[in-house]
């Protein structure tokens, strides 16, 4: 069996729909079924227990040397989003070019997930006590360097929207076989996420996230603690909000509540808090990705992007205060077209969001992802791959999933098919009426089909097209024509939402999909799932509220 795979918490209450391993991938047909969590190996490191602790599964959590680098990664970020607004001047593009770059993909391997047309951009901080940072711990001076937070950055094919992802450091997770940033060969095994970087750098993180996720990595960005401040305050501050008031000596933060502008110190002691609100590692999170959404805000606001003084400080800033991978750092071309982006990206189009996560059944103050819910938001992003065309006067409006009436029949073996396809489609929007069986008495039908009435002719096509699209892989041609299926029976979806005040309900043809032996599954859509969206971080989330 292989060891790249989720560690899920069963949730009983849906069907698991783990995303496919490697394996599967390349051999194609239906996904694994949903990962048990592993057990926590013997020799996983404990903390003492402590009289706050409690378990995560209540919204609390361990406290633990180091700061909580999710806030700082976030202004790198920021770098990347600005860096290249007035790129075709030589002064900026030069000053782009001092980006410290490190070579890493001779340690990535071959077996790796496909490029798409998205940018997947991995953000992490490193708590290194070294040189100006040994200030912050330096009984930690020789324990090298460690990520207490990991960011996936998501920029959609058209750049006009970006889904930032973090990881939980406690995430309990298949740690595969990797290539440290050194060259050495570090063992797959069950561990926390953040002992990838703690013991095999930057690569074994991409490694780790990748055979886990299904999401190619295609470049990372790396800040520490004096580059956070640095570029914050050539930011000029980062504006957020307190419930309450905060005196905390170990992070030195003492504020009122209310809004406040912070910068080098202050801002450094707001992503160190611990002693706040519930005092876990998840709320630590939440309040890093409120601070994000405040940064990319301000970037992509003209009070930056239109000041040249300004802004080449602060390109100049990030390029001393972040290091990325050879192949980021030396095209200066690719870095101005991820900076463009802040050109099409308004604050409205950025989204936050954590892992959904439960406690470890081995223990609860250990972190695993939530199934089927983390494989949703993964396939989500994967399945991000294809640019918008600008939109044609001329051309036919396609049909909206919404008004589609549909039928799913199984005409495999595969048990309970039907059921499964049609709750997936119907959470896309797709009206499914019936499933039923369409499997012949002589063995499975071997093709998967779309189809129509051929009285419909005029019209089928279209609506058959809009079912077609939400299939992987090639595209189904619809066909004239409907089956009689052996069975069919009428379909509720679970958890069916009222219909809207006014709304009408579907009168176009009725299609059938027919499911066969090379059923290709749903396309997942390139959205955050209905069912994560009150976990969502916007830059219109107010804490204070």
């Amino acid at each position: 069996m292989s060891d790249r795979r989720h560690v899920a918490v069963r949730d009983r209450r849906a069907e698991p729909t783990a995303p496919g391993r490697r394996a599967s991938r390349r051999a194609g047909g239906n996904p694994p079924p949903e990962v048990v969590p592993p057990p926590l190996e013997p020799g996983t490191p404990e903390e003492p227990p402590r009289k706050d602790d409690r378990p995560r599964g209540r919204a609390a959590g361990r406290k633990k040397k180091g700061l909580g680098v999710g806030a700082w990664t976030s202004v790198a970020v920021t770098g990347l989003l600005v860096l290249g607004t007035l790129g075709g001047y030589g002064v900026y593009r030069n000053t782009i070019g001092n980006f410290q770059g490190v070579k890493i993909e001779d340690k990535l391997g071959n077996d790796r997930p496909k490029a798409t047309g998205a940018l997947n951009v991995l953000i992490v901080g490193s708590d290194t006590r070294e040189g100006d940072n040994l200030k912050y711990g330096q009984k930690m001076a020789n324990d090298g360097k460690r990520t207490d937070t990991i960011i996936l950055m998501h920029i959609a094919p058209n750049r006009d929207k970006a889904t930032f992802v973090s990881f939980p450091r406690d995430s309990v997770v298949q740690m595969p076989a990797c290539t440290s940033e050194t060259g050495q060969q570090v063992a797959p095994r069950t561990e926390m996420i953040n002992a990838a970087y703690n013991e095999g750098g930057i690569t074994c993180t991409i490694s780790t996230l990748e055979s886990l996720t299904d999401i190619r990595i295609d470049h990372f960005v790396e800040v520490d603690f004096t580059g956070f401040k640095n570029i914050v305050d050539a930011l000029g501050g980062v504006r957020i909000c307190l419930t309450k008031p905060v005196d905390d000596k170990k992070s030195k933060l003492k504020l009122a509540a209310g809004w406040h502008t912070l910068k080098g110190e202050t801002a450094l002691g707001y992503v160190r808090l611990r002693n706040y609100g519930d005092g876990s590692d998840i709320g630590r999170i939440k309040r890093q990705q409120v601070f994000l959404s405040q940064v990319v805000k301000k970037a992509t606001s003209s009070e930056l992007l239109t000041d040249p003084a300004k802004l080449l400080n602060f390109i100049n800033t990030a390029a001393k205060s972040v290091r990325m991978d050879e192949e980021l750092a030396k095209d200066t071309n690719t870095l101005i077209e991820i900076a463009n982006s802040a050109q099409a990206l308004t604050a409205s189009g950025v989204e936050l969001i954590t892992v959904p996560w439960g406690p470890h059944p081995d223990n609860p103050n250990r972190v695993a992802w939530r199934q089927p819910e983390a494989g949703k938001l993964f396939a989500a992003i994967k399945n991000d791959t294809e640019v918008t065309p600008a939109p044609n006067p001329t051309a036919k409006p396609a049909v909206a999933r919404e008004q589609v009436r549909l039928q799913v029949l199984n005409g495999t073996d595969m048990f309970g098919k039907a059921k499964e396809v049609a709750n997936e489609l119907a959470e896309q929007g797709f009206v499914v009426t019936h499933i039923g069986n369409a499997r012949p008495a002589t063995g499975n039908l071997p093709t998967t089909t779309i189809r129509y009435a051929k009285k419909d002719a005029a019209e089928g096509p279209s609506y058959a097209d809009a079912v077609a699209a939400r299939l992987s892989k090639d595209k189904r041609t619809p066909v004239a024509g409907k089956l009689r299926p052996v069975s069919a029976e009428k379909y509720t979806p679970p958890n069916a939402p009222k219909p809207a005040a006014g709304a009408k309900a579907p009168t176009g043809p009725v299609i059938q999909l027919v499911i066969g032996s090379d059923w290709p599954g749903v396309r997942a859509l390139p959205k955050i799932p209905d069912s994560l969206k009150d976990q969502v971080v916007t830059s219109k989330t107010n804490p204070c509220q």
